[in-house]
């Protein structure tokens, strides 16, 4: 029998209790504890860290894989500085590796390097037979930048009105910039800019992850989803945790433990009463139930269990639906590639592309809306341990192990929702398929296996998302991405993670601009609730 947990010490008003332990929640308390307050943090699984976790996949294999989110971008260092957190990112020496063929057939690979831009420039005349795609495509980036330096110190501060930010540019580019990313479809630019399918393609899969898209979807939701992607820190470079995403967690755990923060699991919260003074949480916790008081109360959690905590009725947007295939791969040692002068390290140290070229994600795209699996659904894989090994026991580093994580496009959670356990295996193996045919051997026999014969794989579907992680519909946003303003005047001046009760707050991906692993709803429903109660 499974002994009660003592809240002798827990049954008491607290200044905040915060509903579920994602990296956001973590944010929240470390802030809020280091000002005073007393914070009491309730998590419904066993464990802390929400989707930004990292777990020991494979039994018999001491590899420990960030399960569901990967890799960072969007985590401003002012938090890690603010609260010293003790995590630290590293920059992969390949951006992207696409597989592509010659007229005659011949493998070849287009990689854009991190840290040479010659060698991308290179690679680029090699597929284009001159320096038109370089062009098209530093312009690119040229617009992406002088968006970037306009939104991205913002996302932490009240938001600003759409005409604010109209009035703060000043140049032709600018301008060119706002009309490419915020005023038109993301398609239109793309095809301006860059005269081909392989390349062009290669660039769009930053509008479509995590979402069901395409090039010119009138809701722009594909410029939303794009801009999350290549604004963070300013460049929009996607960076390695060292030491997983657990590191990220243990960082914050470490400050909120220092500062006093309480931390309960497995106490899922029941329902959260909204008051003028004080708000009511009841939780259980060793299958009986518990109610505490809070000044604030701060939500961690995707839409619709914010809205079943408060008893209020809500249903997801059709638009809210999330697209995403993700499998883990632990591999004895990196395939062979058949693109000619690609080494396995090259290949797979950055954005992998697989089957991502424009025309055929529009193809993939028509499929899946007509409710059927693509026939070459795109996805990307990169490998972690390439870039940091930490998360490799010694002995697995020096036998050669890798870690590979796998993101699929084109997914979206109505594909799944007949004949789930089917489609899901017949997914998998069309993505192992794919990379067969990029690699120089059988990239199945590459696959490490457990004790029982059974290979290191797993995979995630959106209705696993939804079930196991609790975001509505699989979505890894919790919602449909926002612009980095607001339409709304009445939300001018405020910080995106207000509700309609002035005690409770959100505090997760759910909030406007949230989405990713960025922290930064997480700072800014703290600061929203400390300055209300200076």
């Amino acid at each position: 029998m499974t002994a009660e947990p003592d809240l002798s010490a827990l049954s008491r008003d607290w200044d905040v209790v915060i509903v579920g332990s994602g990296h956001n929640a973590l944010v929240s308390a470390a802030y809020l504890a280091r000002a005073g307050r007393s914070v009491l943090v309730l998590e419904q699984n066993d464990y802390i860290g929400g989707a930004t976790t990292s777990q020991r996949l494979f039994p018999d294999y001491d590899a420990s894989i960030s399960r569901y989110s990967y890799l960072v971008s969007l985590f401003p260092q002012q938090i890690i500085d603010d609260l010293e957190l003790n995590f630290v990112t590293r920059r992969r020496q390949v951006a992207s590796f696409t597989p592509w063929q010659t007229a005659a057939g011949q493998h070849r690979g287009l990689l854009l390097w991190n840290d040479d831009e010659t060698k991308s420039r290179e690679s680029l005349r090699e597929l284009a037979g001159d320096d038109s795609l370089w062009e098209g495509y530093q312009r690119l980036l040229q617009l992406e930048g002088e968006l970037a330096a306009l939104a991205w110190p913002t996302l932490w501060q009240p938001l600003q009105d759409r005409q604010s930010f109209e009035r703060q540019l000043r140049t032709a580019d600018q301008r060119a910039a706002w009309q490419a990313f915020v005023e038109r479809p993301l398609g239109e630019i793309l095809e301006q800019l860059i005269p081909n399918d392989t390349l062009r393609g290669l660039l769009l899969t930053d509008a479509k992850i995590g979402v069901f898209t395409h090039p010119h979807d009138e809701s722009l939701l594909q410029n939303r989803c794009f801009l999350y992607h290549v604004i963070g820190g300013g460049t929009g470079e996607w960076r390695v945790p060292v030491g997983g995403m657990r590191a990220l967690v243990e960082a914050l755990l470490v400050r909120c433990r220092q500062h006093g923060v309480q931390f309960l699991t497995q106490a899922p919260a029941t329902a959260v009463e909204p008051g003028s003074e004080w708000q009511t949480v009841t939780f259980t916790a060793a299958q009986r139930s518990y109610v505490v008081r809070a000044r604030h109360v701060l939500l961690n959690a995707a839409p619709q269990a914010c809205s079943r905590l408060l008893g209020e009725s809500s249903a997801p947007s059709p638009s809210d639906e999330g697209s995403v295939i993700k499998m883990n791969m632990l591999l004895r040692r990196l395939p062979r590639l058949k693109a000619e002068g690609v080494t396995p390290e090259q290949a797979f140290c950055g954005s992998l592309h697989l089957d991502e070229g424009y025309q055929q994600m529009q193809v993939s795209y028509d499929t899946a809306r007509q409710g059927h699996l693509p026939a070459r659904p795109p996805g990307e894989v990169y490998c972690h341990t390439l870039t940091d090994p930490s998360i490799l026991s010694p002995e697995l580093q020096a036998q050669g192990y890798h870690t590979l994580t796998l993101f699929g496009l084109d997914m979206p959670y109505r594909l799944f929702a007949v004949d789930h356990d089917a489609r899901k295996h017949a997914v998998q193996e069309q993505y192992l398929d794919a990379l067969d045919a990029i690699c120089a051997e059988p990239f199945r026999e590459c696959l490490a296996v457990d004790r029982s014969g059974r290979p290191c794989l797993e995979v995630k579907t959106p209705q696993e998302l939804e079930r196991e992680v609790g975001l509505d519909r699989g979505n890894i946003f919790h919602n449909n991405p926002s612009w980095f303003f607001t339409d709304d005047p009445a939300q001018v001046g405020r910080w995106g993670v207000e509700t309609a009760h002035p005690g409770i707050l959100r505090a997760g991906s759910a909030a406007y601009r949230g989405g990713a692993v960025s922290g930064i709803p997480g700072y800014n429903a703290a600061h929203c609730l400390l300055e209300s109660t200076r």
